[in-house]
């Protein structure tokens, strides 16, 4: 079974409310009609009942079974304000400005009903950049406990299955975080962890990578590293993990026995943690072209509950895909 057919099996059991904000996009009206008929998800949709639904019928998408939010004739909309006034009276935010916000904003609203446990879990940017649905995500969600950092992951699926756990391996961070500081790179860790254990179903063992292995090289770089390994001791973390460690030695049996011979993780880690999202962003498409691998993501992580954001060219097989994602990320 394939891993995405395997987390559409696991979105069924747990059938969560995802929300999708943007339904003037029709990919995303013909993904809810996928989901639907997938059951791997219930979908909630944000706008104008009757323009969600003519556009819908325009593009042949059938959506019966979706429940469809107005915020302009949400009954509990002031509840909503309220709770965004309060989130944002650092800022100064007015009642007014909120209300502008949350009636005109679907991603910021959707982000409210995650929030306020109206729903599960939001997909977006099909439509919109990542910067817009992140923004909405970090004001209104926050990040989760004890971790102070919104960061990404890809799940690489590869053909030969001879790396990481049946050919499944975690990269991160690839997509959001430019050059994360020791403290981090901790918190990504300790997030892709969670993702590997809740979406993949694996035991995390994550290696943090350098170019150095257990001190063979010195300097700031790889002392960042070590730092984010000692942040992970001192937190008492429950998943395995060790670093500083190069890629090969992280993968590979041989070669981590050589060069980490003390190390439960060196040469069959399943979660590879990069020091910044240059090697990570270009570590992720050297295996996915190279490799033909499969990369699903990114996963936007660190939130205290699940958003992810869609490439603006995604396909509709692509969000259905990301909201039985989303699904899964959810925590009972």
């Amino acid at each position: 079974m394939s891993l995405i057919n395997s987390i559409k099996n696991n979105a069924r059991e747990k059938l969560r409310n995802i929300v999708l904000p943007e339904c003037e996009d029709e990919r995303v009206l013909k993904a809810a009609q996928q989901v639907l008929e997938d059951k791997t998800a219930n979908i909630i949709l944000i706008g104008n009942e009757e323009t969600i639904k003519a556009n819908a019928q325009k593009c042949e998408a059938n959506i019966d079974g979706a429940k469809i939010v107005d915020p302009k004739k949400f009954e509990n909309i002031d509840t909503y304000v309220n709770e965004l006034v309060e989130l944002r009276k650092s800022k100064g935010l007015t009642k007014e400005e909120a209300t502008q916000i949350m009636t005109n904003e679907p991603r910021f609203f959707g982000c409210m009903m995650v929030r306020l446990k109206d729903a599960d879990g939001l997909v977006a940017g099909s439509n919109s950049p990542t910067a817009d649905v992140l923004r909405a995500a970090i004001q209104v969600i926050k990040t989760a406990p004890g971790i102070n950092t919104v960061s990404s992951t890809f799940i690489m699926e590869t053909k030969d299955k001879e790396f990481g756990e049946n050919g499944l391996i975690l990269f991160a961070d690839c997509a959001v975080l430019p050059d994360p500081n020791a403290e981090q790179l901790a918190d990504i860790a300790a997030s892709t962890a969670a993702t590997a254990k809740n979406v993949v179903g694996l035991d995390p063992k994550v290696a943090m990578l350098s170019f150095s292995t257990m001190g063979s090289a010195k300097h700031p770089l790889v002392s960042k590293v070590q730092d984010a390994v000692s942040i992970l001791k001192e937190r008492n973390v429950d998943f395995k993990f060790d670093g500083e460690m190069q890629a090969d030695a992280a993968i590979i049996p041989a070669i981590g026995a050589k060069k980490a011979p003390e190390s439960s993780v060196a040469g069959n880690a399943n979660v590879l943690v990069f020091p910044d999202l240059q090697s990570g962003n270009i570590g992720y498409k050297l295996v996915q072209r190279f490799a033909k691998a499969d990369a699903h993501g990114p996963i936007v992580q660190g939130l205290a509950k699940p958003v992810n954001d869609l490439s603006r060219g995604c396909s509709v097989e692509d969000i259905a895909n990301l909201v039985a994602i989303t699904a899964t990320q959810v925590e009972d």
